[in-house]
């Protein structure tokens, strides 16, 4: 059965941050992920997983400058030494929290003639970074975004994440498969899904939902979510199944889609 863990920065938000894990937990949600946990004291996010029973799933790598409109660094040429303190980061807020899984995310490409020198760099970081990871058992992620929602993304489609991830070549280097996302850019989600889940190197790591084409509820638009949920089980995935999504009223009471896989 699809486990399923609420993303706290897109969910809860009619209550302050540290008051999210206790929400999600009444609500029946035994995993929880965020965008970024670094303006929180680490032992403060320990306290509300083990008070509430929760288990840490993922969270990403520093973006650089958010309030800029920075959407990560790891393709940036001139940013590896911080791209490198950012890990450094990443990986002591996942040792107290202990997640296995980190993102990191790309960054904006300006200007399209400058694509492989953005990609050698991408290269560069995320096989430093999967090497820095493994040495503690944690499976670094990469995510296709679809440039409507960050118009400039560096990488969009699902294959070209697999592509970079069997060019590097490492076990823990995988794609995290958002279905939101793909579906805004390609669409084709079950034969996707069923391509890349085994792969020996990529693979799908973790995956996100959320509705399509207004990103709420996923019973909410144009995908057959309780579809994907089997093949997502009779292909074998062992992961979590992210909530990213933008809750179209109060969170708990658009969770109807929820309760039939709690019961299970």
């Amino acid at each position: 059965m699809p486990r399923f863990a609420a993303n706290l920065s897109m969910m809860y938000n009619e209550h302050a941050f540290i008051d999210r894990f206790a929400a999600a937990a009444k609500d029946g949600f035994t995993g929880v992920e965020y965008l970024f946990p670094y303006e929180v004291p680490v032992a403060q996010l320990r306290q509300q997983l083990d008070e509430h029973g929760l288990q840490q799933v993922l969270f990403n790598l520093p973006p650089g400058d958010w309030s800029k409109g920075e959407r990560g660094i790891a393709s940036l040429p001139g940013r590896e030494d911080e791209f490198k303190q950012s890990l450094d980061q990443a990986l002591a807020y996942a040792r107290v929290l202990g997640n296995d899984k980190l993102h990191v995310m790309a960054g904006l490409l300006d200007d399209e003639n400058d694509r492989q020198r953005h990609r050698a760099v991408y290269l560069k970081n995320l096989a430093y970074a999967a090497l820095l990871a493994a040495k503690e058992n944690i499976t670094v992620l990469i995510e296709p975004i679809n440039t409507r929602d960050i118009p400039g993304y560096f990488l969009n489609r699902q294959d070209e994440a697999q592509e970079i991830c069997a060019e590097i070549g490492v076990e823990n280097l995988q794609v995290q498969f958002d279905i939101y996302h793909c579906q805004v850019v390609e669409g084709d989600i079950a034969v996707k899904l069923q391509r890349d889940m085994q792969r020996k190197h990529g693979g799908i790591g973790h995956i996100q939902i959320a509705g399509v084409p207004d990103r709420h509820e996923p019973d909410l638009g144009e995908i057959n979510y309780s579809y994907l949920f089997t093949l997502i089980d009779q292909l074998a995935y062992q992961g979590w199944i992210g909530c990213e999504y933008r809750p179209k009223a109060a969170t708990s009471a658009g969770l109807d889609w929820l309760k039939p896989w709690l019961a299970k």
